[in-house]
């Protein structure tokens, strides 16, 4: 039996290790029967128990499940010196230290997989790796936090941001610290490992530009149904102008886009190019045995063989100031002149309404606009302006807009 076993060094036995351990004892039968080695754990460390050098002399493959970047970046690049493949669920140490890691795996000719690391079980990786790696795509949409996904669907449903904060928390969807997650961090960092997957190009979780759902008012969620809108977190990769932009927004999608519907703490990424149309994966974005299903299928692929080494880095270069349709809301004293003053700030700055709401009268009205694309720079340079009239009562608040829909 010893020389049909896979052995396997797990690094960390917190939620996802524990629950990769069981899965591991659970599947290994199965995994025997159609891959001929029976996969074993070698050795665990922890911070009370285990020895790397020995998990690393004794395991053919090392799985890192125990988080922040040291000193899993140092056990990672050793296993990979040492001619290891490795699987790792870390989405910071990948979206801060990738290319180093990425150059290891090249040099040491070894694999380096990390499923779990973006989207839970949404096999995005493994598509973009295998399936798609042929096709020139150009773009990415993704809800890849599962957390801020659940609180802005109960959001929708009429709850505040405390209240669907308080109960993301208590249903388990969300840590007592949430700061990562709200303020659009952790999704930062899984588009970064999916930009340099989808277009080859470096992108450390510092060149992301994000924002997280902190300032959402539900009044927001409110207008935006009279406008056929609903919200979400969205991570976009994409071309422009030559180069690749990457970055984390609350965005309003219409009804018509595949992300639109993916509710609760579901994930879900939208690949784009011309040779494909889109296509949509969407799954679970969280739990302990959901991501350890998807390091174990890391496991398995290493197994049979699927996916070298990651491909050498291309330079595109990484745009900031992009296109992109907008909500904006005031909130403005309802004074002669005010909407036609409105409307010419924005003019100035070629800013086009597609659609208005305006609701109240007297010092309390609200105007509610959807824009047609421009460029966020011009927005920002009207909003700005507008923000310095006495007319306006409080800080205009913008927010982005997908405008395409695949029916």
């Amino acid at each position: 039996m010893a020389g049909n076993e896979f052995r396997v060094g797990l690094l960390g036995c917190g939620t996802v290790g524990g629950a990769f351990a069981e899965l591991l004892n659970e599947r290994a039968e199965e995994i025997e029967r159609f891959n001929g080695r029976r996969p074993v754990l070698a050795g665990v460390l922890t911070r009370s128990q285990g020895s790397f050098e020995e998990i690393l002399e004794g395991s053919d493959l090392v799985v890192e499940v125990m988080g922040g970047l040291e000193p899993a970046r140092e056990y990672l690049l050793r296993a990979m010196q040492a001619g290891k493949d490795v699987v790792t669920a870390n989405k910071q140490l990948l979206s801060q230290h990738g290319e180093e890691l990425y150059e290891t795996a090249r040099e040491r000719d070894v694999r380096l997989r990390f499923e779990a690391a973006v989207g839970g079980v949404v096999p995005v990786v493994r598509t973009l790796e295998e399936s798609l790696s042929a096709t020139p795509i150009e773009r990415i949409h993704g809800i890849v936090n599962g957390t801020t996904n659940y609180i802005l669907t109960e959001m929708s449903g009429g709850a505040s941001y405390a209240e669907a904060l308080a109960d993301a928390q208590q249903s388990g969807y969300a840590e007592a610290d949430p700061s990562d997650d709200v303020s659009g961090r952790d999704a930062a960092a899984k588009m970064a490992i999916l930009a340099r997957l989808a277009f080859g190009t470096p992108v450390h979780l510092d060149e992301v530009r994000f924002e997280g759902i902190e300032h959402i008012q539900s009044d927001d969620l409110q207008y935006a149904r009279e406008l056929d809108l609903g919200l979400k977190l969205v991570g976009t990769a994409e071309r422009r102008q030559g180069g690749l932009s990457v970055s984390v927004y609350p965005t309003f999608l219409y009804s018509g886009h595949p992300l639109a519907a993916i509710s609760g703490s579901f994930n879900a990424v939208t690949v784009e190019s011309e040779t494909i149309t889109e296509i949509t994966l969407s799954g679970p974005g969280a739990g302990g045995r959901q991501t350890a299903s998807a390091v174990l299928g890391d496991v398995v692929s290493v197994m049979t063989g699927g996916a070298r080494p990651p491909a050498p880095p291309l330079a595109l270069p990484l745009i900031e100031d992009v296109e992109s349709a907008f909500y904006l809301h005031l909130d403005v004293a309802d004074r002669p002149g005010v909407l036609a003053t409105v409307t010419q700030v924005l003019g100035e700055q070629q800013v086009s309404i597609k659609s208005v709401v305006q609701r109240g009268m007297g010092e309390h009205a609200r105007l509610v606009m959807v824009t047609h694309p421009v460029l966020e720079s011009a927005l920002r340079a009207a909003v700005e302006r507008l923000a310095g009239f006495d007319f306006v009562r409080s800080d205009p608040r913008t927010i982005r807009v997908i405008e395409e829909e695949f029916m």
